[in-house]
């Protein structure tokens, strides 16, 4: 069975504990690896060694060799994207065309942030005051801690450790306690693109243990976590006590809301990519489908049509549509939402309940779910749910679907089905979320912005201003001439 070891100053390394974990393959149940289990004693070498790294040369590096190493490093993520995704499929469960398409992709997160690191630029002010050269420019922080999910692990790497490392700060990475395999395996990749030993550094294991620490570090200068809004808060509530800049990506209810005017077969589509696809198991999930009354029966009977005919099995075949939950408690959480919802009077058109059926191996299956009769103040319509779970609510007009759509507490996302081109602008613009898709669904690029609205975070991810949160501004004045002046008034 394969042991995986932290990775620390570019050494494999056992925890300081001697304690491993297990980790499942979530189709099959079965244990095929085992962990390191960190603490904060692993987490104080790691630290280190990534303050070493910076202090050592990393930070001061030409931004041009950064930028190169970042665009090799690219070049071999291409190069091994079918391994990594198979090894994501094995860790997540999530589907091998799912997976297998975000490793093909996100070696251009790094070539992106390559070509970036050397095109930050300061500015020359032409000051107010005489005889004064003043000017910026962009520093990094030093040490950065990275936190990741289960659900995308190196996609969601790829969103924070690219800019981090193009803007010439260090990392520490702390992945899920559910899927740490892939990103220790891409550590092979950071080593062979050449990177100087502790500039990227993974501790694996509990948040408790292993994450509370690299929170809590005096030498992290930054954080960027994503999960869910509640242990965000609690991330932001500890940089706070610390004052260091924390970038968080949430979670989301988003509103995918479908006018009687929209391509009717486009949006049922649309719908059951922005609910079923990954299993629901996205922050960007369009899990409240708004549909307007005119055509609410209609649109609700052919997207239980089209819903049952997703395939539900072997994450690892490519026709398969479902694949399973991701984690005993992730399940365990989803089966008790759809008991939620049948106490509150949600009725259930499809699914469900568990998945034992043709091509369920394991016991993390859930049926893809709709419940129509669901009004915005249930529980089923307020909070995140993470699964395979529609709600289905119906809206009278335009004014009416805006009310809906941000009444809630997240922010991320909002999809808009409409061929009225009006309308598609003022939807997007009065909709309250960090992204906002007409016509299409589930759209993503290293080139766009990327984040939240209310509780579902702060900053941006993605796009040249993800970028300028790993970097700090700083102005200088230089006197062009030397004069006798008052030292004891401001000049």
């Amino acid at each position: 069975m394969k042991q995986y070891q932290h990775y620390i100053n570019g050494a494999w390394t056992d925890p300081d504990s001697g304690e491993w974990f297990d980790t499942e393959n979530p189709y099959t149940g079965e244990v095929w690896a085992k962990i390191a289990r960190g603490n904060a004693a692993d987490m104080d070498r790691a630290v280190a060694a990534a303050k070493q790294a910076f202090e050592g040369g990393w930070g001061t590096s030409l931004p041009s060799y950064r930028g190169k190493l970042l665009c090799r490093l690219a070049d071999i993520i291409d190069r091994e994207a079918d391994r990594l995704g198979r090894l994501e499929v094995q860790d997540n469960g999530k589907l091998l065309a799912e997976m297998g398409g975000q490793t093909k992709y996100i070696g251009e997160w790094y070539r992106y942030f390559g070509g970036l690191a050397d095109k930050i630029e300061g500015t020359v002010i032409p000051t107010d005051k005489p005889n004064m050269f003043n000017f910026t420019r962009y520093e990094p922080f030093g040490v950065v801690g990275l936190i990741t999910p289960w659900n995308s692990p190196l996609l969601l790497v790829a969103y924070k450790l690219a800019p981090a490392l193009a803007a010439g700060n260090t990392a520490v990475i702390k992945p899920s306690e559910f899927t740490s395999a892939s990103t220790l395996e891409f550590m092979e990749l950071i080593a062979e693109a050449g990177f100087p030993d502790g500039v990227v550094n993974v501790v694996t294991g509990f948040g408790a243990e292993a994450g509370g620490p690299l929170v809590d570090h005096p030498d992290v200068a930054k954080i960027a976590f994503t999960g869910s809004d509640l242990s965000g808060q609690k991330i932001y509530e500890k940089g706070a006590k610390k004052l260091i800049p924390v970038t968080l990506e949430l979670g989301g209810k988003s509103p995918n809301i479908v006018f009687d005017d929209a391509d009717k077969e486009a949006a049922v589509m649309g719908a059951i990519s922005g609910i079923f696809a990954a299993t629901g198991q996205t922050c960007i999930a369009g899990s409240r489908l708004l549909v307007q009354k005119s055509i609410h029966d209609e649109f609700v009977a052919r997207l239980i049509e089209v819903a049952k005919t997703a395939k539900i099995g072997d994450p690892m075949s490519l026709d398969t549509h479902v694949g399973p939950v991701t984690t005993p408690p992730q399940f365990k959480k989803v089966m008790d939402y759809l008991d939620i919802a049948k106490a509150e009077g949600a009725n259930c058109v499809l699914g469900g309940g568990a998945y034992t059926g043709e091509g369920a191996k394991g016991s993390q299956f859930v049926e893809p779910t709709i419940f129509t009769g669901v009004s915005n103040d249930m529980r089923i319509a307020q909070e995140e749910v993470f699964g395979p779970v529609l709600s289905v609510i119906p809206f009278e007009d335009e004014a009416d679907a805006l009310r809906i759509g941000n009444d809630i507490n997240f922010g991320l996302a909002a999809g808009v089905w409409t061929s009225d081109m009006g309308r598609a602008i003022r939807m997007s613009e009065r909709l309250r979320a960090g992204t906002v898709w007409v016509n299409t669904y589930r759209v993503v690029s290293y080139m766009t912005p990327f984040g939240g609205y209310k509780r579902s975070g702060l900053g941006r991810e993605n796009g040249q201003q993800a970028i300028m949160a790993y970097l700090q501004q700083k102005s200088v004045w230089i006197a062009t001439e030397t004069s006798a002046a008052n030292p004891f008034v401001m000049k």
